[in-house]
């Protein structure tokens, strides 16, 4: 008990110190409704339960700057807003995957300072709940028939991580991933409403994402690409391996900031963050969010980001998607 109200009151110190400056950014590279938005609503919570923020200064504020799949806030970020010590990107492993694409422009991970993964998701193929597709199997069979009859949304464009986990599916099939009729959407809230509207036949998102649009008895998660099933309320989505399909992607979700923030703003996020995700409230937090546990902050968080784009580099140009 003495031990958790020590780490309270050290965590509440070190926020203290940050309300004093402007409030707190949580940048949203996508438009409302995905897991980037989801990430940033979590942290926000996290940090406010945590420390027991109420003023409205200590509480994280969001905003959102959509286009490029996280390239314009990435480039607003390293070009114009290289030093604001208050301000959090949120990334996942599709920002990782276009920042080794080049879809940033001529970027590295260098050019910013990683602050801290909160959890891990998985990829998921989802219909409506009225499609005709009971299983993946369904819809692959449905689009080796005629692929120009099934359009599937996702986040970003070909090359994206949407696109590849489709891509991947799709060779497993012994479809050629070119004949996809994949629509380019602007984030998972977006792809979701299209699969609502009739737009598209399928989405290839993430598991968080479909969570609260499952939850409303309007989709059908079709598959998820883990290892295993994953428990709470996807307990019942089978695998694609377990339906014949021999892919597993994990995506991690945290946050980033300027490169010229201080080392003295920097490492007290870091510590906030080193805080909150030791709190067991949180990973029941995150859980309630779709988010399973994974975490690093700080120099372990940069170590495996670079080891992270540089691995989807070369699966990059083994696909012909970089040269």
């Amino acid at each position: 008990m003495r031990s958790a109200l020590k780490h309270l009151i050290a965590a509440a110190a070190v926020w203290t110190s940050a309300a004093a400056m402007a409030s707190p950014q949580c940048l949203v590279p996508a438009k409302p409704g995905g897991g980037m938005d989801l990430t940033c609503k979590l942290t926000q919570k996290g940090l406010a339960d945590l420390l027991h923020a109420s003023a409205a200064e200590s509480q994280m504020q969001l905003s959102y700057m959509p286009g490029g799949v996280g390239a314009v806030a990435w480039n607003a970020i390293v070009s114009q807003r290289r030093a604001e010590a208050q301000t959090l990107v949120v990334f996942s492993g599709g920002s990782l995957l276009n920042l080794a694409l080049g879809k940033f422009g001529k970027s590295s991970p260098a050019d910013v300072r990683w602050v801290a993964a909160l959890g891990a998701d998985y990829g998921m193929i989802a219909v409506r709940s009225d499609s005709p597709y009971k299983t993946l199997k369904d819809l692959m069979d449905a689009i080796r028939r005629d692929p120009a009859k099934v359009s599937i949304g996702g986040s970003g464009t070909v090359g994206s991580q949407d696109w590849l986990k489709m891509a991947l599916i799709a060779k497993r099939s012994g479809i050629e991933p070119k004949a996809l009729r994949f629509v380019a959407l602007e984030g998972g809230g977006e792809a979701f409403t299209a699969l609502s509207a009739g737009y598209v036949q399928a989405v290839s998102g993430d598991a968080s994402e479909a969570l609260s649009y499952a939850g409303k008895g309007n989709v059908r998660v079709l598959a998820v690409l883990a290892d295993e099933r994953l428990p709470g309320a996807l307990a019942a989505v089978p695998t694609a391996r377990e339906q014949g399909f021999d892919l597993s992607w994990p995506i991690i979700r945290g946050f980033y900031m300027g490169p010229q923030v201080s080392d003295a703003d920097y490492r007290r996020w870091v510590q906030a963050f080193d805080r909150m995700l030791a709190q067991p409230a949180f990973d029941r937090m995150r859980a309630d969010y779709g988010l399973y546990p994974f975490a690093l902050t700080g120099d372990a968080l940069t170590a495996y980001i670079r080891k992270t784009v540089d691995g989807y580099g070369r699966q990059a140009k083994e696909l012909g998607l970089v040269r």
